[in-house]
């Protein structure tokens, strides 16, 4: 597997810099795990310390580096385009008027939401995609498995031409495309798929090292997408462990900030490549664990509401 492209001449490959320039690859660890990978490692310094920590790079493929300064785990995850608006019915990428934020309130039929750039809705972006799914649930408009309830609220609906059950988030009459703006079941379960693989990776990567989810000390989260997620909202449906708030860290895009460290040092650019040496990877494709467990991710936030402990009170009195 090539993992680790040798230093070129900006000149070689066509880059419009001085011809005398260098460029130079932070170095891959597998298909799935590149240098955007290894360079986040670099970034939130995971490496440097002996306490547990977890990056959670979120996007098509979701990465996950569990480890500290003496050992790394990572593997990756088909998370599919649901995280980034993709495959979604209103979905948008996080662009100006792309929802961001909701909130449901009055009688299930009031809903609170805010928009990149505070500008006329347009879609749904990935973490508004995160907000609704655990508004509804919070609210009783759907059930554990993503389906709406009937009458459970005036803004849930039948669409007749696609034959499934849509909840209207934003009326066309308040929409920049004036056509309403809504969340189908079929979008939801594209997002529990989505949120079922990114939590397994995580649960396999603790499994293959004796450990729970209470033994990390710190979550990085990565991304475009990463940077905007509610914590909370998160954990309600499932995407990630719940665990204490104040142990969760947004660090932005940590493969342009790993990037630029390799830039300005060469101390950086020997550390990325002990990184990505230091680093086993797990394919998931083939454990066991992933294959046999994932239907048990496959509801809001798990079969299992023993590793959810904070919300079991929430779904007792639901029930």
């Amino acid at each position: 597997m090539f993992n680790q492209c040798p230093p070129l001449k900006s000149s070689e490959i066509g880059l419009n810099i001085n011809s005398k320039g260098v460029v130079s690859c932070t170095p891959n660890v597998a298909s799935y795990v590149g240098g955007d990978i290894t360079a986040g490692v670099l970034a939130c310094g995971m490496d440097n310390f002996s306490t547990i920590s977890l990056l959670i790079d979120l996007g098509t493929n979701g990465e996950i580096v569990l480890g500290n300064k003496d050992w790394l785990l990572c593997c990756a995850c088909s998370a599919g385009p649901a995280f980034e608006g993709v495959g979604i019915k209103c979905g948008l990428h996080a662009v100006k008027g792309a929802i961001q934020r909701i909130e449901i309130s009055g009688d299930k039929d009031k809903v609170k939401y805010s928009t990149i750039d505070d500008t006329r809705p347009k879609g749904i972006c990935g973490s508004g995609l995160l907000d609704i799914p655990a508004e509804l649930l919070k609210k009783g408009i759907i059930n554990r498995a993503g389906k709406f309830i009937p009458g459970a609220s005036p803004l849930v609906r039948k669409n007749g031409g696609e034959n499934e059950y849509e909840f209207v988030v934003v009326p066309s009459k308040e929409s920049e495309t004036n056509e309403d703006i809504v969340i189908t079941e079929s979008d939801i379960s594209n997002l529990i798929r989505s949120k079922g693989a990114v939590f397994l990776g995580i649960q396999v990567l603790l499994n293959q090292v004796g450990l729970k989810f209470e033994n990390i000390n710190r979550i990085y989260i990565s991304g475009g997408f990463g940077t905007y997620v509610d914590i909370e909202k998160a954990i309600i449906i499932g995407l990630l462990p719940d665990l204490p708030h104040d142990k969760f860290l947004f660090i932005g895009n940590s493969s342009i900030t790993g990037a630029k460290m390799c830039l300005l040092s060469k101390e950086a650019r020997k550390k990325v490549k002990e990184i990505a040496q230091k680093m086993t990877y797990i394919e998931l494709s083939t454990d066991p664990v992933f294959m046999n467990e994932y239907t048990s991710t496959l509801f809001l936030p798990h079969t299992n509401l023993e590793l959810f402990p904070s919300l079991k009170k929430m779904f007792q009195a639901q029930a």
